[in-house]
């Protein structure tokens, strides 16, 4: 069966009133405070959420002891203007080894004005991830919101 882009992409975004350089470092430098700590796939609460910023990184959480769960890949890292990382988390909510089966989340900054940005989320290629993937686009959907509200309380708070 052949799906539409529109059927296999969350696409969710934001305007924040902070300049893109700032936008864009929020996002990467402070990824810890942008993802809910209740989106875990550790046996234990997490500690830390790291985004190493470079090609090649990760994004991981350290739980409180001391395991590592990595669970997406940097794949593209252009400052101010964009990230993408591999999401390589099943629609079972568990890791995913086979690179292969992973969506990619694409994060651009684009400034309107000198103080203010636009930043487009895309989560693309869910069908990749198999069986289920439908319903894992509805709880992306409805999860992509939060960390959006949590980067724009933090630019709000540094300005």
């Amino acid at each position: 069966m052949t799906t539409t882009d529109e059927l296999t992409t969350v696409r969710q975004q934001i305007i924040v009133d902070v300049a893109q350089d700032h936008a864009f470092a929020v996002f990467t430098n402070r990824f810890d405070g942008i993802k809910p700590r209740e989106y875990n796939l550790l046996p234990v609460d997490i500690a830390e959420t790291v985004f190493e910023p470079r090609v090649g990184g990760h994004v991981y959480d350290r739980g409180i002891d001391g395991s590592v769960c990595r669970w997406a890949r940097v794949l593209e890292f252009d400052p101010p203007h964009r990230f993408l990382i591999s999401w390589d988390i099943t629609a079972q909510w568990q890791l995913e080894t086979d690179l292969g089966r992973t969506s990619e989340v694409e994060v651009r900054f684009v400034p309107i004005g000198d103080a203010q940005t636009r930043v487009e989320l895309e989560h693309r290629h869910l069908d990749r991830h198999g069986e289920g993937w439908r319903d894992y686009r509805s709880g992306l959907a409805g999860g992509w919101p939060a960390f959006l509200e949590n980067f724009r309380v933090l630019t709000t708070a540094q300005g």
